[in-house]
């Protein structure tokens, strides 16, 4: 057996259900990343934005000079294809969570793995060699260099799709300093004339040109954002308190998918649809420990609570009050304070403004202060 199909044979074995091999050659798209960065679609992200990202994510030999070929793969994750909203007012609103974050956190997951396979290689070669892994943390255009390894082709939704698996994947990447036997690029596009996703998306971030306004994606909103909530967007996020799915939900490439899963994420650590009057209740230290593994954690305790809010303002359930008004009155942090005024307005009964009335008396941070008053002028 040689060694380039040894390699995948054992990224197999270790739950891996894409692999491929491509060059640390120049990416030719790296100029519409830097023309995303240049009209701000990144939002905050600002770590995307500095000289070595741009400089990396060109040329991946940046990173690794002695690079010689990288191994691409993918670890699938359970699919989310069902598209449900919160109901009626009288059901006990539940929140929506992406798919990828059921379970165990891939950032622990899948370095464990890398370095597994690392590991073989070298034992496979009897010495060291310089190497360098990612998944999701380091400057590489990841969905170009899979593509370009034979995974499969960019969609419309921007996201990576196999013919045969779909889309629901998260990559990684190994830099080896070694030459291995390259698969050929994935050069066909099967989106056709199909655009469903970017009908779907409800803040309509998903732009025409494969790329995507980050500013306006409700992953976005809900995880890397760090501060308020754009109010004209709110309405728009339903009940999705971490990540969105949509885009992918109604692709018809993830219809017709095979239905394996990577064991390591089948085992939900969180219910996709949390009940949204205890989330929004939750102390920090319950907080840190529910979440500890899992994905959730990155939206750190009071960016949880914004995004409970909003969806709990969505769902315009009158049971929804009691616990808003809790947050209002007493939650320390003055972002969460905000969103729970603008939930109590969204729900907008008796009791919601009663709660806000009383809130405005005794609030002094400025913005919260501006939120109840919106949220009162409805009335």
């Amino acid at each position: 057996m040689n060694l380039t199909l040894a390699i995948k044979e054992q990224a197999y074995r270790l739950g891996f259900s894409l692999v491929g091999v491509t060059t640390s050659d120049p990416l030719p798209h790296a100029h519409v990343f830097k023309t995303w960065l240049e009209q701000g679609q990144h939002g905050e992200m600002t770590y995307l934005n500095t000289p070595r990202s741009l400089v990396c994510r060109a040329r991946p030999d940046k990173i690794l000079p002695e690079c010689r070929s990288i191994l691409v793969l993918g670890a699938r994750y359970p699919a989310a294809l069902s598209v449900e909203t919160n109901g009626n007012r009288d059901r006990l609103p539940h929140g929506r969570i992406a798919s990828y974050a059921w379970g165990e956190d891939y950032h622990d997951i899948l370095p464990r793995r890398l370095q597994s396979l690392v590991q073989f290689i070298e034992a496979q070669i009897g010495h060291p060699i310089p190497n360098h892994w990612y998944t999701d943390t380091g400057p590489l255009l990841e969905r170009e260099l899979a593509q370009r390894g034979g995974l499969g082709w960019i969609g419309k939704n921007t996201c990576l799709i196999n013919p045969d698996k779909g889309s629901y994947f998260l990559l990684a990447e190994i830099l080896l300093g070694i030459e291995l036997e390259l698969d050929q690029p994935f050069t066909a596009d099967r989106c056709g004339k199909c655009s469903r996703c970017i009908s779907a998306c409800p803040t309509g971030c998903i732009l025409p040109d494969r790329t995507l306004d980050a500013r306006r994606c409700i992953s976005y909103l809900t995880i890397e954002l760090k501060g308020s909530i754009p109010a004209e967007l709110r309405p728009l996020m339903d009940g999705w308190i971490f990540g969105c799915d949509i885009c992918q939900q109604v692709c018809p490439w993830n219809r017709f998918a095979d239905s394996e899963v990577d064991p390591a994420f089948d085992n939900p650590l969180t219910r996709p649809d949390p009940a949204l009057l205890k989330e929004i209740t939750l102390p920090p230290d319950d907080f840190t420990q529910k979440y500890r593994h899992s994905p959730l954690k990155r939206a750190k305790h009071k960016g949880y609570l914004r995004n409970i809010a909003v969806a709990l303002g969505n769902s315009r359930s009158p049971k929804a009050v009691a616990p808003l008004t809790q947050a209002l009155m007493f939650d320390g942090e003055g972002l969460v304070r905000a969103h729970a005024a603008w939930a109590l307005g969204k729900i907008g009964n008796v009791p919601a403004r009663q709660a806000l009335e009383r809130a405005v008396a005794n609030e002094n941070q400025t913005q919260v202060k501006l939120e109840l008053l919106n949220s009162l002028a409805k009335w």
